[in-house]
């Protein structure tokens, strides 16, 4: 027998082997300044394409204002205890009430925080007797709470409507077994690839198949739909979504997030849901801080509006150049390019360095490997001049990996790394 750490020093992992040459660069860097389209990093002003601040509130007189007079008034640990037990106000009533009317829901629930909610909510959903059937592409907080499931799951293909027939097939026999029924999971936008998930043609089946729906809606929330309640909305079949999810980390720009459903299925939630029955309350500081965030999503659409000027600048302007934008059809904007993990650090490098150009890096295991893909989430405080100076600097830094520059910079970094 070994010492269980043995195998955390001796492997860190497929990105952890990086941490000498990439933390506090490439991983865990340190952006400094109000959250806006241009911010600093390491001294040096650089145009930010990695907040998801969607709707540009985070920095908004208006929304500081109301966080410092709640945090004035009820300091940061107000109100305390679980929700059941003693954490429970009015404004957390108001906040669900106003959250479910937004999203054409009868009821909504408060989470503290989007990525243990979901896993929660998953766990709360079904028993060991129902089938799971998900997208293969779905946020890890999916895949981590299926894989609390004790029951059967599927994957079916990312977007792929026979997979999801196919698995369907499988589901339906096997809960004909079971005498459990069928949860279908999917994302309203694929916050990677940036494309919607097909929900209306999900939502066809489901006559055919009896299942219920549950959407991770985290970067649709906001951006998407006329009033912006998402790609239900989007799409035409927000009733036909059964259980709803949304982050408050994006278009809210700040702490927390929300299910919305038909009320009995929120009353039970409320009650099983053991995230939030076995946590502290969401903080009034962020609850009073997301009613005002969601007045102005109802009342300002001319932010939206400005979002996806922007959007359509960066993504036409892209697409215009010939860079591959993958198939995204909402705010995030992938752009792939090939090239090794050391390359694409010698890349990013040069853009912050050179270009005062900000984005995130994604490599394999994320991808595949020899992919290299640049996301880049365009914001409402993002100026067409940002989007020019982006535009220049990437055809600039494509060129590079073309012609090798950034292979023959990255040769010592592969050859320390053993690559």
């Amino acid at each position: 027998m070994r010492d269980l750490f043995d195998r955390i020093i001796e492997n860190k992992g497929p990105l952890g082997k990086w941490a000498s040459q990439a933390e506090g660069y490439f991983v865990f860097p340190k952006l400094e300044g109000p959250i806006s389209n241009r911010m600093k990093f390491q001294g040096k002003e650089v145009i930010t394409w990695s907040i998801n601040d969607y709707l540009g509130l985070a920095n908004l007189p208006e929304v500081k204002k109301v966080d410092g007079e709640a945090a004035l008034e009820y300091g940061a640990a107000f109100p305390m205890g679980a929700r059941m037990m003693s954490g429970h106000t009015e404004f957390h009533e108001q906040l669900e009430q106003e959250l479910a009317a937004f999203v054409q829901k009868e009821s909504a629930y408060l989470l503290n925080f989007g990525y243990q909610g979901m896993v929660s909510a998953i766990d709360a959903l079904v028993s060991k007797d129902d089938i799971i059937v998900y997208d293969v592409d779905s946020h890890a907080c999916i895949i981590d709470g299926v894989r609390l499931h004790m029951g059967k799951r599927f994957t079916f293909k990312h977007n792929d409507i026979g997979s999801l027939e196919k698995n369907l097939d499988r589901a339906v026999k096997l809960a004909e077994q079971t005498g459990g029924g069928i949860l279908v999971i999917s994302e309203g936008v694929f916050g990677m690839r940036g494309e919607q998930g097909k929900l209306k043609e999900i939502v066809a089946l489901k006559k055919k198949y009896k299942f219920r729906l549950f959407v991770d809606d985290a970067h649709g929330f906001g951006t998407l739909g006329k009033t912006g309640a998402g790609t239900g909305e989007e799409q035409g079949i927000q009733d036909e979504i059964d259980v709803y999810f949304a982050t408050f980390a994006k278009s809210m720009a700040g702490i927390g997030a929300f299910l919305a459903a038909d009320e009995e299925i929120i009353d039970y939630l409320k009650y099983n849901l053991r995230s939030q029955m076995f946590a502290k309350s969401l903080p009034m500081i962020y609850v009073k801080g997301a009613l005002k965030r969601l007045e102005m999503l109802r009342t300002q659409p001319e932010l939206k509006a400005k979002l996806w000027e922007n959007v359509n600048a960066l993504q036409n302007g892209l697409k215009e150049r010939g860079f591959d934008i993958g198939t995204t059809t909402s705010c995030v904007t992938p752009v792939y390019l090939n090239g090794s993990i050391p390359e694409a650090m010698a890349l990013v490098k040069d853009l912050r360095e050179n270009f005062g150009i900000f984005c995130s890096i994604v490599v394999y295991p994320v991808i595949p490997k020899g992919l290299i893909l640049l996301r880049m989430i365009p914001t409402a405080t993002h100026t067409l001049q940002d989007v020019s100076e982006t535009l220049e600097a990437f055809s600039v830094i494509r060129e590079r990996l073309q012609n090798g520059t950034y292979k023959r910079l990255s040769a010592a970094v592969a050859a320390a790394m053993g690559e």
